[in-house]
């Protein structure tokens, strides 16, 4: 299915556990739905029955440690050896990394410098060379570990490949790059699950807890804060639900509506689920509540597929350049 089947499901788990719904993520939107778009037959035989019965977990390898955000820095490198390479790299934060069968591993092709030749490979994570050097304890998302994995002289076969890097552009690395706008899609849609299920649960919460003789859903200062909370969050599912939308049923959401539907969502769920714990008081605060791990939860959202100063960079030099959004079903007339 597309995008926006993906982000009703991520949604749907997120209100329960992200953890839960970022191993469907890795699924939906991770390096599955990039062999699906971009990889080779040989690929798409290879792996996608093994993502579609669940017998195999799969992640991507592109963060390193000098090279988070500023993904052109990094320094995984293909050497040609024969008919195929040598992959050496060594990948940081790497979701389920040490639990996975095949990571999507971005690197250099030989000649590669800046943007230019970087490209995509599957690596079996079971092959000779392929280590996990540690996982991180993380403040939230304890049930999605993040893994650093050393890939050490690992042999990549031409089949391997699913976008070759030509050292005289950066053509394959702008469709990769592009290719994550299905992941911050899923993070969104993650986002708003969240907040709604700490949203619902602060409301269950207020119309029970009475204080001098009310429930705290009859105090008007309490009621506005749920009135933001449920405004922002209904104006980021919306710009999500544009975004996915969009993409239709093959394609790919815009750059544009995507980095303002992750934004939007990153920072309302920030919103509502801190006000989820202030609206509970003490015990929003406390781990015998639901709302506080939410909280920490979302919070490592807002940094994972490019951080929301990403997306704002993104999307403040876009309107400057004079871009605008493109709402569903409107088509540009013809002159």
């Amino acid at each position: 299915m597309g995008d926006v089947e993906a982000a009703i499901v991520l949604e749907e788990l997120a209100r329960a556990d992200v953890s839960s719904a970022i191993l469907a993520q890795l699924v939906f939107n991770g390096p599955p739905r990039a062999i699906q778009h971009l990889g080779s037959e040989a690929l798409k035989e290879r792996w996608l029955p093994l993502a579609a019965s669940g017998e195999g977990l799969f992640c991507i390898g592109i963060s390193e440690t000098e090279a988070g955000s500023a993904v052109t820095h990094m320094r995984a490198r293909l050497e040609p050896d024969g008919a195929g390479y040598r992959l050496n790299a060594y990948k940081n934060y790497v979701t389920g990394g040490h639990k996975s069968r095949a990571c999507l591993v971005w690197c250099r092709f030989p000649g590669s410098e800046g943007a230019r030749g970087i490209g995509a490979v599957v690596v079996d994570l079971e092959s000779d060379g392929v280590s996990v050097a540690g996982t991180h304890v993380k403040m939230g998302l304890r049930g999605t570990s993040e893994a650093e994995l050393a890939f050490d002289d690992v042999s990549v076969a031409p089949e391997d490949v699913l976008v070759a890097g030509d050292p005289s552009n950066s053509d394959a690395f702008k469709a990769l790059i592009s290719h994550i706008n299905h992941e911050r899609c899923g993070n969104a849609a993650m986002c708003v699950g969240a907040a709604q299920g700490a949203l619902e649960y602060a409301v269950e919460y207020m119309n029970e807890r009475v204080v001098g003789g009310k429930p705290l859903a009859e105090l008007q200062g309490l009621q506005w804060k749920v009135a933001d909370m449920a405004t922002q969050l209904e104006a980021a599912r919306l710009l999500l639900y544009r975004a996915v939308h969009l993409a239709g049923p093959d394609g790919t959401p815009p750059a544009l509506e995507t980095a303002m539907a992750k934004t939007a969502a990153n920072l309302a769920a920030k919103l509502v689920c801190d006000e989820a714990i202030q609206l509970l008081g003490g015990y929003g605060f406390s781990r015998e509540y639901p709302v506080e791990r939410v909280y920490r939860d979302i919070r490592g959202l807002c940094i994972g597929a490019g951080t929301v100063e990403v997306q704002r960079n993104l999307v403040g030099s876009q309107v400057l350049r004079g871009r605008t959004t493109v709402s569903p079903g409107w088509r540009r007339p013809v002159r």
